[in-house]
Parts: C-alpha cells; structure tokens; sequence
C-alpha cells in the first residue's frame, strides 16, 4: 500500500486518516514503523502509540505465534478466518469481514428504527425506506466475507416478521407471519434483498390492492438497484471473496 504524508506543518490530519502498511518480514516491518517515526517527528507529528503497532498475518501457510494477529481498518476487522477452498475443503486464511464495533452500530441503528411497530405503512413503504440503507451496508461490507453479514440480516428478516404479526391478525402465530414473509419475498424478489427466497402462495393481506401486475409493477419500482456509494460510508470495493 503506497501512502503518502503531507509534510507541511501547518496541514491538519483528518481523524479517519489510517494508513496500512504491508511488509513480508517483521524485520522489514520495525525498520519501516521506524521510518515514519522518524518522518513524522521530522514534521512535527506523532504516531498513535495505541494504534500503530505491527500485526503478524496469521493463516494457513503463516502459523507463527505473534503478540497482535488481527487489527480493525474502515469498519472492517483483518484476522485468520475459516475459508473453503475450490475442492471443496477449508483453510483457515486472513481475510476482512465486518467488525464487531460496526456490527453493534449498525444494530443499533436498526433497533431504533422500530419496524415491528410501523403498522401503518404498507409492505412496500417499509421496503422503500430500508432498502436504500440496507443496500448499503450490504454493498460495503458484503464484499468480503459476506456471511458475517448474517447475524444483521436475520435480525432485519425478524423485525420484518414482528411487523407482520402486530399487523394482521390471522398471522399473529410466528410459524404463520414467518410463512406469510417468505412467500411475499419470494414473489417480489427486489422487494426486500436481505429476505430467504423459499415460500408457496402471496398472502392477500401482503399484496397491494388490485392487479398482481401493478403490484409488481410498484414493488419493482421501490426497490430497484442498490443505495448509491454515499451510503456505505464513501468506500465502495467491487472485491469478491478470495478461496
């Protein structure tokens, strides 16, 4: 990773500015954390004790024991993770999924968006004011490790079900209201992209009043792509998992 300093004394910082360096040897890696030391004082400034340190890469073919072996970048934590191969086997590799601290925030945020108590919009005007953020999250932390995403998606997929629930009273038992929310996804697959696909028959209280054909029409229309790069937090990667 190339990264450059402004060396002008009177440049201010921003707060997000983390650079990662990537060195084969530990010997290669004090010498450049020596470096920057060097330059940074040279220009008036300090690395972060607490947050610059040397972190060893641990995988498959790096099982060397070290002190740090996992280190948290742009809302994603880099750490030996489980990871099948193209034979169909697993090994264990160092890759990104999303971090623990932005799993909490994005929970939170979800939690206080209070879905299961909104009946009084329809299935499709929840869909229109979730899918742009959760479209989002899942272009930017879905393009690596994207099963970590899971744990959030269900908790959506739950929300959505209490929704149903509180709504209509002939799916008040959970087996019901979670029978009702797989086959609307199911028929209506844009509707909610982070929903399970399997399910039979549309309940009628799911569809909107009329055709099928407008109805699709209409649900077509209000999820539609993804939310733009501004909402996943100004890093867009078009990355796949590795093996």
């Amino acid at each position: 990773v190339q990264v450059r300093f402004c060396e002008s004394r009177a440049v201010r910082f921003r707060p997000a500015t983390h650079p990662v360096v990537h060195c084969t040897t530990q010997r290669q890696a004090r010498q450049v954390l020596a470096a920057l030391r060097e330059r940074m004082e040279e220009v008036g400034l300090v690395l972060h004790p607490a947050k610059t340190r040397i972190v060893y890469c641990q995988d498959a073919n790096r099982r060397q024991q070290y002190g740090a072996t996992q280190f948290t970048f742009l809302g994603y934590a880099f750490r030996s993770r489980i990871a099948r191969a193209r034979n169909g086997g697993t090994f264990m590799s160092f890759q990104p999924a999303i971090s623990k601290e932005a799993l909490k925030k994005i929970s939170s945020e979800v939690r206080s968006w209070r879905l299961h108590h909104r009946i009084g919009s329809t299935f499709a005007q929840l869909a229109k004011a979730i899918n742009p953020v959760v479209g989002g999250w899942m272009r930017y932390y879905g393009a690596f490790y994207p099963s970590a995403l899971h744990p959030l998606l269900t908790r959506i997929n739950s929300y959505l079900v209490r929704w149903i629930r509180n709504k209509y009273r002939r799916f008040k038992p959970a087996r019901k209201a979670r029978r009702a929310y797989k086959s609307a996804v199911r028929a209506y697959p844009t509707l909610f992209p982070a929903a399970p696909r399997r399910s039979r028959g549309v309940p009628a209280e799911l569809r909107r009043r009329g055709n099928t054909g407008g109805q699709r029409r209409v649900l077509g229309h209000v999820s539609g792509e993804f939310a733009p790069a501004a909402t996943t937090g100004g890093l867009e990667s078009t990355a796949s998992r590795s093996d």
